[in-house]
């Protein structure tokens, strides 16, 4: 029995909010290149070994493996590593609010380009939506909170154009994926490209001598087996099963349901700081949980 796309779409959103809580730490101790590279080659390691057991990278052959080796330069290398660099910055809960745009983005290249349409319960439900992820996170933090993951660090600035260039990336790099997955690429094969490519590209930066692609502080087994096990869960489950939607979704629909993500990481901030959301996240959950109630009924 085939799992409706929006299931893959909201299984994606909760990989990502396990990925974005535990990814603080690492990230924060090796830098945003440094954590993506070593994050990306523990993931392409398992990937890699799962399609040559599957077979599925002879899904690859073909005009199919250009368009998704353009999208992961774009959505994980260019899209990650702004995403990390963001977050250093911001803290997961501003961070969060700014990359849930990649959802606007993606529903203007689907309908633009592809020709995707919403009906009315589905356009509601994604206004509903994309409005309460926007409440959830921008209201989600007490006036008097004063935990290391909500200080800024750097400039604002910075950090809101660079969460803004990873939405933006994650949107092309859905958008270009969309045709090779409809034509019926292995999405784990899919996901094992996107991320050597990225990968690669990150390499390259490091033995060009790059001073930013150099770890901030040298890796400890710890942060290692941080880094990876976050890369498994973010990028190797949640990418794949984003895939796996393209495959039977619009772009818009699949990145709107996926961008719940920051409403999911509520909780999770909740377990971590000892304190509930404030009032203004619980709204904008409710919300949320309406809004993709909304689009699942359609």
């Amino acid at each position: 029995m085939l799992i409706p796309y929006d299931f893959l779409a909201l299984g994606a959103a909760a990989c990502w909010a396990l990925s974005s809580v535990s990814s603080v730490t690492p990230a924060r101790h090796l830098g945003a290149f440094a954590f993506t590279r070593w994050r990306m080659l523990s993931v392409a390691l398992l990937l890699w070994t799962l399609v040559a057991f599957s077979g599925g990278w002879r899904s690859l052959v073909g005009p199919a493996a250009w368009p998704l080796a353009w999208s992961g330069m774009l959505g994980i290398f260019v899209g990650d590593t702004a995403l990390f660099g963001a977050m250093n910055r911001l803290g997961p809960r501003r961070c969060g609010v700014l990359f849930a745009t990649h959802a606007v983005f993606s529903a203007a290249l689907g309908m633009l380009w592809l020709g995707e349409s919403m009906g009315l319960q589905a356009a509601l439900g994604a206004a509903l939506t994309l409005g309460g992820v926007m409440i959830a996170v921008m209201w989600g933090q007490h006036k008097d909170e004063e935990h290391a993951w909500e200080r800024q660090r750097g400039h604002l600035g910075a950090g809101v154009a660079l969460a803004l260039l990873a939405a933006l990336c994650q949107a092309l790099g859905s958008f270009i994926a969309k045709p090779a997955m409809a034509a019926g690429v292995d999405p784990i094969a899919a996901s094992a490209l996107r991320v050597t490519v990225a990968c690669a590209a990150h390499f390259v930066l490091l033995w060009l001598g790059l001073e930013r692609a150099r770890a901030q502080q040298p890796p400890t087994a710890r942060v290692l087996a941080q880094t990876a096990l976050n890369g498994c869960v973010g990028m190797g489950l949640g990418m794949t099963l984003v895939l796996l939607a393209l495959r039977h979704g619009d772009v818009g629909m699949v990145a709107i349901l996926s961008s719940v993500s920051p409403v999911l990481v509520l909780p999770l901030l909740w377990f971590k700081l000892g304190r509930a959301p404030a009032p203004g996240a619980w709204l904008g959950a409710l919300l949320t949980v309406a809004g993709t109630a909304t689009i699942l009924a359609r």
